[in-house]
């Protein structure tokens, strides 16, 4: 990096430990007290630009300008994504591996999905007669099981609960060093064996499944050479569907806690539109910690906004603080769900789950799932389930990543009204 640049250069010889410290707000933190969209820092032993806001987010999307590989630690990759998958691809093996998720992710796909979910929680309700509920557990085992059957993934009712553990083992894994990351691993390579050995049953025709399933088509699908993709490589890219269907749980627990903490919008919710349950969940995902930055490396030297971008630097998004910026959202740090009400779409300004185009780029393409599931769960919670809210912590630190209530957010009493 030039030594040049008119940007801030945090002092600190590294920062490593200040992120693990601060969390979500490391780099809003220093956006605000250098009073620039822009810094550099040093983190693991390497120079990082860290940026935030809106102009920021449009050239992180740049395909000219950065490239995916080589951006996310290989820690992350044996926890979370998987080495080697969609996530760490650019330009046409990107967009050719995209297209194997995309046509699953159409507006009626994300409808049925929400149909589905909304009916597996009357029954899990009505059969279990729990008084008692873990919002966050219940909702990881129930979307484990929806996803499976949706991916036409072969599992054992019994077994649904403990891959379900592992899929959010894998998730909080992410920012975790010590026991939780380890756990993570473990889990991640738990499942990728168990995917790999029901791929190769598949192709060996020991085990029939229904050749109209995702699985079937991600089992059988051809790269840019024509080849079929490894068996290891099926099973990661199969858990980049189920895996993110189960950590909508995590969005699911801070959305029954935005309802506790924001009552006054429940009433509405019960006599309004689909409209005004879109913006209740959109305004959870912007306002509520779910990935705090993204990372990506220069893909060639260029210069923007005063800084020196060298080819191979590392540079890190800040998603938490873009959607948190004033300039943005109208009383970004307080919960309103008005910011969504007839918002003009924006690409780069909204970014829970990434930027840009999700059919090209690097935006997640099942965003539209998260938010199906979220709504659908939303009006059965606001329509047809009561409960009560028991004595318990609902804090949720900013300095862990991912984050979530103390208590997983407990309800009690619980019964349908209709």
């Amino acid at each position: 990096m030039s030594a040049n640049d008119n940007i801030p250069h945090d002092q600190k010889l590294d920062n490593s430990i200040t992120l693990i410290q601060e969390g979500y707000l490391f780099i809003k933190n220093r956006i605000n007290r250098y009073q620039s969209d822009i810094f550099k820092a040093r983190i693991l032993g390497q120079n990082v630009i860290c940026m935030s806001g809106e102009n920021a987010a449009k050239v992180f999307y740049d395909p000219k300008r950065f490239t995916r590989k080589g951006a996310a630690p290989y820690r992350i990759q044996q926890s979370l994504f998987g080495v080697g998958a969609i996530q760490t691809l650019d330009d046409q093996e990107h967009r050719h591996r995209k297209k194997l998720f995309l046509p699953y992710m159409e507006i009626a796909d994300q409808k049925r999905l929400g149909k589905i979910v909304k009916e597996e929680w009357e029954k899990a309700i009505t059969k279990k007669n729990k008084k008692e509920i873990n919002i966050f557990e219940e909702a990881g085992i129930l979307l484990c099981r929806v996803a499976c059957n949706w991916v036409g993934v072969p599992v054992e009712a019994s077994k649904v609960s403990v891959l379900a553990e592992d899929f959010i083992a894998m998730v909080y894994a992410f920012g975790a060093i010590g026991p939780r990351h380890w756990k993570g691993r473990r889990a991640r390579n738990k499942v990728e064996n168990w995917l790999e050995e029901l791929v190769k049953a598949v192709r060996n025709g020991k085990i029939e499944i229904n050749k109209d399933s995702i699985m079937y088509s991600f089992t059988f699908h051809r790269d840019l050479d024509g080849n079929l993709l490894d068996n290891r490589m099926v099973a990661i890219e199969i858990m980049n569907i189920l895996r993110p269907i189960v950590a909508i749980s995590t969005y699911i627990t801070f959305m029954i806690l935005a309802l506790h903490e924001h009552p006054e919008h429940v009433e509405l919710l019960r006599i309004g539109t689909e409209e005004d349950l879109e913006a209740f969940v959109e305004e959870v995902r912007r306002f509520y910690p779910f990935g705090p930055f993204l990372a990506a490396r220069v893909k060639e030297d260029f210069e923007w906004n005063d800084c020196t971008f060298n080819k191979g630097t590392l540079v890190l998004l800040d998603v938490y603080g873009t959607n948190h910026d004033n300039r943005i959202w109208e009383d970004a740090n307080h919960f309103n769900p008005r910011n969504f009400h007839k918002r003009t779409e924006n690409k780069y300004n909204f970014i829970p789950q990434g930027g840009g185009d999700p059919s090209s780029g690097h935006r997640c393409p099942g965003e539209g799932i998260t938010v199906e599931v979220m709504k659908s769960t939303l009006d059965f919670f606001v329509n047809q389930v009561k409960y009560e809210v028991p004595a318990q912590d609902l804090s949720y630190p900013l300095n862990e990543m991912p984050t979530l209530p103390k208590s997983g957010f407990i309800i009690s009493n619980v019964a349908l009204t209709k």
